[in-house]
């Protein structure tokens, strides 16, 4: 399931445990797609705590507690890292992190407090919601079968990957324009992961933001860039991003654009690209300030100048996901939308 669907499943189970009606959800997937940005997304748009546990790294004491003499009975010592309303709130996300990688004898004892909310005389409050994420058995990592009686505790969700999802998510995070236009132009590499061969680094989701990070620190390094974004995403993704950023120097002067001159569009299918990713940061830049409409104007009639109308749709569309519905009272989207004929313009 793309991730745009399951994080409105997430949120609806998150309120559902106020409501007596949650059902502990469990995200299955390869590495580096971003399972536990999912979750921790939902927290923030709640508000709300995530108790990130990684079951991995423990023993199964660890998630009882400790027994100790009180009088003539044992009592048990309940973890702190498990969500207490009094410290942690009365709303939140306990999230079973790596579950498919911990020892059976750990995911055992997680059984109680997964189906049932508790663990002897611990129960999780009322208004938390409980998570959990994993590898499947394929993707190479250290992981175990999901034991029967606990699989059949969580409702099951594999994380697709969806380009306009990553894509909506990589212009709120900021992430470089030249990163996603590259991914625009060649979108089989936003996840190449071949567990036959086990490569050290691959292009994922996550690895793409390390890309972009390597892109702030190094692009006035020439020697070392190739180097870093091989380092981050693979050697033949390294070499194909560094290429498409090299070949940026030929891209149309974006600030003519922008001030609504007669521009046309580059030839080259990699430069279109790269400018209509280049001109949705600037839609987004422009967001909020006085010029916005006009900027956004501008964009709407350049968006008519590519020799494709579906490279057109693709900037408004993604436009429209990055700055809002603004874009549909501006005399020129009436335009753009006239212009591109039988195309459907969707979200």
């Amino acid at each position: 399931m793309r991730p745009a669907h399951l994080s409105t499943i997430l949120d609806k189970e998150f309120l559902g445990a106020l409501q007596g009606s949650h059902t502990p959800v469990m995200l299955w997937g390869p590495p580096g797609v971003g399972k536990s940005q999912i979750v921790a997304q939902v927290g923030l748009r709640h508000n709300a705590p995530v108790i990130d546990i990684r079951l991995s790294q423990m023993e199964p004491s660890d998630l009882r507690g400790i027994p100790f003499r009180e009088k003539d009975m044992v009592e048990w010592a309940i973890p702190s890292m498990l969500p207490d309303e009094e410290r942690h709130g009365p709303l939140g996300i306990l999230f079973l992190d790596e579950i498919t990688s911990a020892a059976p004898s750990v995911s055992a004892a997680a059984y109680q407090l997964i189906l049932d909310r508790r663990l002897g005389n611990y129960r999780v409050p009322d208004g938390w919601a409980i998570f959990a994420a994993g590898n499947r058995q394929g993707d190479r990592g250290v992981t175990y079968t999901m034991p029967a009686p606990l699989a059949n505790r969580f409702s099951h969700f594999e994380v697709d990957l969806n380009l306009d999802d990553w894509v909506a998510w990589a212009y709120k995070h900021h992430l470089d324009e030249r990163i996603i236009g590259f991914l625009r132009f060649r979108p089989e590499q936003l996840f190449n992961f071949d567990p036959a061969h086990n490569p050290a680094a691959f292009p994922t989701p996550r690895s793409w933001e390390f890309a972009h990070r390597a892109l702030q620190k190094f692009s006035d390094s020439p020697a070392l860039l190739l180097g870093t974004l091989q380092a981050c995403v693979g050697p033949a993704a390294g070499i194909e991003l560094k290429a498409f950023v090299d070949s940026l120097d030929q891209m149309p002067d974006l600030d003519a654009i922008l001030r609504g001159e007669d521009i046309k569009a580059p030839k080259e299918v990699d430069l279109q690209y790269a400018v209509a990713s280049s001109l949705v940061g600037r839609a987004i830049r422009a967001k909020n300030t006085p010029e916005a409409h006009l900027i956004y104007g501008h964009i709407l009639n350049y968006a008519k100048a590519f020799p494709l109308k579906e490279m057109g749709v693709m900037l408004v569309s993604d436009m429209l996901r990055a700055v809002g519905d603004d874009i549909f009272g501006i005399p020129e989207f009436a335009q753009w939308a006239q212009s591109i004929g039988d195309i459907l313009l969707y979200d």
